[in-house]
């Protein structure tokens, strides 16, 4: 049983958490403050108010955006040049040709979102988003109306890969924690990721797609006078240029699958080498070089040099907001808001699985992120599943998916993905939450619905 003052610390916490939120909300759209200094702002405010020792705050802002930054700033930037390279050549068009002519243009946004799919099995969230940005974009000018018809399906599709299915290190470890199988989790969370994905994106990105008309923004930087007037590349080399960095990843993932499972030595000279080689970080930089050698043939060197440093400017604004928005989940985490929430809820005595889904989304509403959720939320419940008889290993299965389902939801200022998507796409905040937040909350809840039939059913 709860004390009286653990649930008034809890109460204390929550509020704070909930007034944070406000505040943000009111500078931002009442007050127009940059997203950046708003953040800022408040991720100080809320450590002070949360009784993070003072000496530690700043420390613990920083750690939050540094964190953010080492894993997101690297593959915007490597991924923005890539990108504007697709562009300024003609690269993205000639694919975006191919895709409509097998499609068509009604199915555009479908084969988008099968695509990233594809290329959502081994590839994280943010790098699968900045490799097929100029494709989306390509294929929205091409056709006309919202962007959003063509991106959140795409985009959606990499959230629910990375939520559900092994090896994202969110389904990974939650597994590992749980004691699921991770192969049978690969096999389930792969068949339920694929009509989570219809329903919970697709189907809704074409009402949000009508409903807001967000226009095609200006692709990194590019635009008419800088695209190169020579011809095309072929559409084997734009291919070649968009699965580089997935087959060198998959090669990391499968590798330490391998490892994991003692058929090859982790720690053996070659094997950490092209391991090295597949760090998302690593494949994109090879992917840029080969990228420059391929599509800049041809072309004076000291105009590539400027192509690709033109598609550094524009996103400086979207890392330092992303990363803002880093720290203020890490304040979050610090403060012990999360825990203090997810320890209140285990005591309702709610239905496991119901359990792990409440426990996650209240863990994602706090701190933002969704593999932080995904891993907290299966440790916290791990000894009840434990004493938990009778559980089959599909039971498992769907508990992870419950899970992940919990820590997608309500996707707001403390999610890096809500800023890296409400940024690329010119959206404002509001209509960010509007629509952004809307999908990934469908897919959540989709992704749980699917996961408690399966846990009645089978």
């Amino acid at each position: 049983m709860e004390t009286i003052e653990t649930i008034h610390s809890t109460l204390f916490l929550l509020s704070v958490a909930a007034a944070a939120v406000a505040v943000l909300l009111v500078l931002i759209m009442r007050f127009k403050l940059h997203a950046f200094i708003a953040l800022v702002l408040v991720s100080l405010l809320t450590g002070l108010a949360t009784g993070i020792p003072l000496a530690d705050i700043v420390p613990t802002l920083l750690t939050g955006f540094g964190n953010t930054l080492a894993t997101v700033a690297l593959l915007v930037g490597f991924g923005a040049m890539i990108g504007r390279l697709l562009e300024v050549t003609g690269g993205a068009q000639v694919l975006a040709d191919r895709l409509i002519n097998k499609f068509g243009e009604r199915r555009a946004p479908f084969a988008l979102g099968i695509a990233s799919l594809l290329f959502g099995f081994p590839i994280f969230f943010d790098a699968g988003l900045m490799v097929m940005l100029p494709i989306i974009f390509s294929v929205a000018l091409r056709f006309g109306g919202s962007v959003l018809l063509y991106a959140l399906p795409a985009a959606g599709a990499f959230a629910v890969m990375h939520a559900l299915v092994p090896p994202h290190p969110g389904p990974v470890a939650s597994g590992d924690l749980l004691g699921a199988d991770i192969g049978l989790l690969l096999i389930v969370g792969t068949i339920v990721a694929i009509p989570t994905w219809y329903v919970g994106s697709y189907l809704v990105s074409m009402v949000l797609g009508r409903r807001f008309n967000v226009p095609v923004p200006e692709l990194l930087g590019a635009n008419e006078e800088h695209k190169l007037t020579g011809k095309p590349p072929a559409f084997g080399t734009v291919l070649l240029i968009l699965l580089l960095p997935l087959l060198l990843i998959f090669l990391n993932t499968g590798l330490n699958t391998l490892a994991t499972a003692g058929v090859v030595n982790g720690d053996g000279g070659w094997v950490s080498l092209l391991r090295m080689l597949g760090q998302t970080p690593v494949a994109l930089l090879i992917t840029l070089l080969i990228a420059l050698y391929l599509l800049g043939r041809g072309t004076d060197p000291a105009r590539m040099e400027k192509i690709v440093d033109g598609a550094l400017g524009p996103i400086c604004a979207i890392v330092l907001v992303t990363g803002a928005g880093g720290m203020f989940g890490g304040v979050l985490r610090a403060s012990g808001i999360g825990e203090a929430l997810a320890g209140s809820l285990q005591s309702v005595g709610l239905p496991l699985i119901v359990a792990a889904f409440v426990i996650a989304t209240a863990l994602r509403v706090a701190q933002g992120s969704a593999t932080v959720a995904l891993t907290t939320t299966a440790g916290l419940i791990a000894p009840t599943v434990a004493a938990t008889p009778g559980l089959s290993e599909l039971d498992l299965c769907f508990l992870v998916i419950a899970i992940a389902g919990g820590a997608t939801v309500l996707s707001h200022f403390n999610d890096s993905g809500f800023w890296l998507v409400g940024r690329f796409l010119k959206m404002d905040e509001k209509t960010t939450l509007r629509t952004w937040t809307v999908m990934e909350t469908t897919i959540g809840l989709t992704a749980f619905a699917f996961a408690l039939m399966g846990w009645w059913l089978l």
